[in-house]
């Protein structure tokens, strides 16, 4: 039997905005979750644990007055976490999740059982991204709610496989929730994702190029002026396959023959971490053919509602014609 949150029938367009590094803020995630979408941001875009909490308390409050003045269901929010040795404040920040009650989790380079309990214990739900059969099939066991299927194109550290493939493989053993990333920029993408068996879509770089983003003007018209094409798959910035926008890369002066060689580059001091390098280097998906302009998330979602409808309703107009 299938297992889905029940929030999903409640949001206005299944659509998680993704959490992005050094471009998630509450701000963003404040008006995705008024305008009846799922907005998300990162734990390690605040640099403390205490400043990780400030924001969480900003969003509830701000939700919690929407929903008293509106009348109206916010859409919930959501924590991506770095489960992952290296992020040593992960135990801090799971329990700031629990104390507050953090409605869902997006776990990011690792699925751990202690975690999803943590967080199953207020009856929180954790969604975790992959990027193959092998990852899914351990953060099944681990007990998680939902699976997120980062497939090639996606913007980010993103996956090689085609989505198609990719959801159709997962979904013959997990029959819980299904989210699927990787060049959904219009509602008709929206329409399609549901099409090929997922229950969401996980929406990233077309969120970037918001007025609430926290990216700057430079980072949104390199988005627009890209094509697919532009958009470079390399191991070389953080020494795990991304995907950056190559103008970024060349502004870097990062070179043809660097990236041949496919493993993470010495910056040196200027550069010395990876968040530094991802403030200048800019990451993309290849969805940025589709983005060319920048507007408020309300006006956004407006749009993608208006394509989701035209491109189920021109669907359904298929079934008189085929089959036959």
């Amino acid at each position: 039997m299938d297992q889905k949150p029940s929030f999903i029938k409640n949001l206005s367009l299944p659509i998680v905005a993704a959490p992005m590094f050094l471009i998630s803020g509450p701000q963003l995630v404040i008006e995705c979750c008024k305008n009846g979408v799922v907005g998300t941001f990162p734990a390690l875009n605040q640099r403390t644990s205490e400043g990780f909490e400030e924001w969480i308390i900003e969003i509830k409050t701000a939700l919690a007055a929407f929903e008293k003045e509106s009348g109206k269901k916010a859409a919930p929010f959501g924590v991506n976490l770095i489960v992952h040795p290296t992020n040593p404040r992960l135990e801090a920040d799971v329990k700031l999740c629990v104390k507050h009650k953090v409605p869902l989790i997006i776990t990011s380079l690792g699925a751990v059982s202690q975690v999803v309990d943590a967080i199953h214990s207020y009856g929180g739900i954790v969604f975790h991204d992959i990027i193959k059969k092998r990852h899914a099939e351990k953060a099944a066991e681990a007990g998680v709610d939902g699976l997120i299927l980062v497939s090639a194109g996606a913007g980010g550290h993103a996956g090689t496989i085609n989505p198609m493939t990719l959801v159709a493989e997962i979904k013959k053993f997990f029959h819980k929730t299904i989210l699927l990333s990787g060049c959904i920029s219009t509602g008709r993408d929206v329409a399609s994702a549901l099409q090929m068996g997922a229950d969401l879509a996980y929406m990233g770089t077309r969120f970037i190029n918001t007025t609430e983003s926290k990216a700057t003007d430079e980072y949104r018209k390199m988005i627009i002026d890209a094509g697919a094409s532009d958009v470079v798959y390399t191991a070389s910035i953080s020494g795990v396959h991304a995907n950056f926008l190559g103008a970024s890369l060349k502004a870097a002066g990062i070179t043809e023959d660097d990236l041949k060689k496919d493993v993470k580059i010495d910056f040196g001091k200027e550069l010395d971490t990876e968040a530094k390098a991802w403030k200048t280097i800019w990451s993309a998906g290849q969805g940025v053919a589709m983005i060319d302009d920048v507007e408020p998330v309300a006006e956004l979602v407006s749009k993608l509602k208006a394509e989701f409808k035209s491109a189920i309703e021109e669907q359904i107009k298929v079934l008189e014609v085929y089959p036959k």
